[in-house]
């Protein structure tokens, strides 16, 4: 089958031909038919120094992730096949303190599908039956697609209660829009986007926020005065992973705040003010992956209920394609780049 795959420890991909997985017991095998491109791929693409000592070459990179069952292995009795289906991506050990408590999201020894392990960039992927969550045949693919970062950022904007609050999102790449969308779709009363790209703005615009602005243009407090807030955010959502963003979301949020954090600072020290953090009595989360498996109920009730995510997907490519769409995503000047693996 054709895959693509990070040959060895140097940057670039490679798409090759590679033997299709076995379904072993427990396991469910896929016949891959979207794949999106993820921030992590490109960084495993260019090889860069954060991904160097998680990724052990040669690895079919690949974790946003959904297809149809192409068959099950013995015991079972969750899917069967055609069922489409999308991939929770994080796998974990199902011994330890928090998965025996039911905390997967929490397990210290969780492995990551395209990461870890071969992944979903590839004509058919398996993976262990409780990793697989069944979607209604009328889902959109694409959409099942995107239900990895889409569950980023449902996790993080439920991480606190919205209704009828002021939300702050710092950062509007993929997940900061649904985060925010979702944040809005749960009764937030203001929900207002920060981003420097005025591309990604335009795109959470298209998307219902109360306001979509560029910080370095905008002052936040002014924001504030514009919407008649009194006291500041009561609720901040940081996706950015910029010291800047996190700095002024700091700055602004009303006493008693809560702040869920889910960008990852770059290598550059990310100072944190800790005086106003403790005076102003703020509560900080960090946020990674998605609650197994409640985070993934919650998403599929808030499509149903009418949450639109699919504008966020502004890109798709032919699986052979991959180096237009990776060169794409990487430009910033898109929303959630798909790669089509139905017709290989």
């Amino acid at each position: 089958m054709k895959a693509l795959v990070k040959p060895t420890a140097a940057p670039g991909l490679e798409l090759v031909d590679v033997p299709q997985p076995q379904v072993d017991s427990g396991q469910v095998l896929i016949k891959v038919a979207r794949t999106g491109i993820c921030g992590t791929d490109l960084h495993i693409r260019n090889w860069d120094e954060s991904v160097r000592s998680m990724v052990k070459p040669p690895v079919i990179l690949g974790h946003e992730i959904a297809g149809h069952v192409a068959a099950v292995g013995p015991g079972v009795d969750t899917v069967v096949e055609g069922d489409l289906v999308s991939v929770e991506g994080h796998l974990v050990c199902g011994r330890c303190r928090n998965c025996r408590a039911g905390r997967r999201q929490l397990c210290p020894n969780t492995k990551g599908v395209g990461v870890h392990r071969d992944g979903g960039y590839a004509e058919y992927i398996a993976v262990p039956a409780g990793n697989v969550w069944r979607q209604t045949s009328k889902l959109d693919v694409d959409v099942a697609a995107i239900f990895d970062p889409f569950g980023n950022a449902v996790h993080s904007a439920l991480a606190f209660p919205v209704l009828g609050e002021d939300v702050l999102v710092t950062g509007a790449g993929p997940i900061g829009i649904m985060a925010a969308a979702v944040a809005r779709h749960a009764g937030a009363r203001h929900v207002v986007v920060t981003d420097v790209s005025e591309y990604r703005l335009d795109l959470a615009r298209s998307t219902g926020v109360t306001m979509a602005v560029n910080p370095t243009t905008r002052d936040l407090a002014g924001v504030m005065a514009e919407l008649d807030m009194k006291e500041g955010w009561d609720v901040g959502l940081e996706m950015s992973g910029s010291p800047t963003a996190l700095s002024g979301m700091l700055e602004t949020m009303a006493n008693g705040g809560r702040i869920a954090l889910l960008g990852l600072p770059s290598s550059e020290e990310a100072p944190f003010d800790w005086v106003k953090t403790i005076t102003s009595m703020l509560t900080i989360k960090g946020i990674y992956g998605r609650e197994m498996f409640e985070t993934w109920y919650a998403m599929s009730v808030l499509v149903a209920a009418g949450l639109d995510i699919s504008p966020v997907i502004t890109h798709r490519f032919k699986y052979d394609e991959w180096e237009q769409a990776f060169d794409t995503a990487a430009s910033g000047k898109c929303g959630k780049v798909l790669l089509d693996w139905s017709e290989v």
